[in-house]
């Protein structure tokens, strides 16, 4: 790992700490995932991170989803985060970078980290396909509920973990009057970091 990439994740993680600390956020963790089909139709939504290191940021989904679809045919998504109640005017954090499944044995001990309607959520649910009813996703929820009663909820086929690997950080520091503070850390085809101020 790179001085300059060393120095973006500590910084980011100073930055988690800080939202985690204020209290403010209802949930720091929170995040707005980009993904583009092959032909460049871009979608967003809002996940959770739940663990980043030096190989990148990760979150968890059903890989039959459409953000699963669209990395799988398009492996690259943008990350924002973005703590309103920060410092003087807010913080965004931007991550941009290629994207992988995690490795089996992580997400299996995620999910069993997860409460246990969570887990059964995931059995229940076919993320994005057409729901018919609220009452069809309960009736799918009592079954699952009765399949795995008084046994561990092994993990899903098909629900799993991606890992966003960093080749730009950008850090954004709002001010009034929309006068921005901005450092982007971007890493060439080469693997070498570097590091410059941007324009609010």
């Amino acid at each position: 790992m790179t001085d300059l990439y060393a120095e973006a994740l500590s910084t980011f993680a100073t930055l988690f700490g800080e939202a985690k600390a204020a209290g403010t956020e209802v949930e720091p963790n929170a995040m707005t995932v980009a993904t583009a089909t092959p032909d460049g139709r871009p979608s967003a939504r809002t996940v959770l991170l739940k663990a980043f290191d030096a190989r990148g940021f990760v979150f968890y989904t059903h890989t039959h989803s459409q953000k699963g679809r669209e990395l799988h045919d398009n492996p690259h998504a943008a990350l924002l985060f973005l703590w309103r109640s920060l410092r003087d005017a807010g913080i965004q954090v931007r991550v941009e970078g290629a994207v992988s499944p995690v490795e089996d044995a992580e997400a299996d001990a995620y999910f069993a980290s997860r409460p246990r309607q969570s887990q059964l959520g995931a059995w229940a649910s076919i993320q994005s396909e057409t729901l018919d009813s609220r009452e069809a996703f309960d009736a799918r929820m009592g079954e699952v509920e009765a399949r795995f009663a008084g046994v561990d909820v092994p993990r899903p086929e098909g629900w799993s973990g991606y890992r966003v690997a960093p080749e730009a950080i950008e850090f954004w520091y709002g001010a009034r009057f929309r006068l921005h503070e901005r450092w982007r850390y971007e890493r060439d085809s080469a693997g070498a970091w570097s590091k410059r101020m941007l324009f609010p």
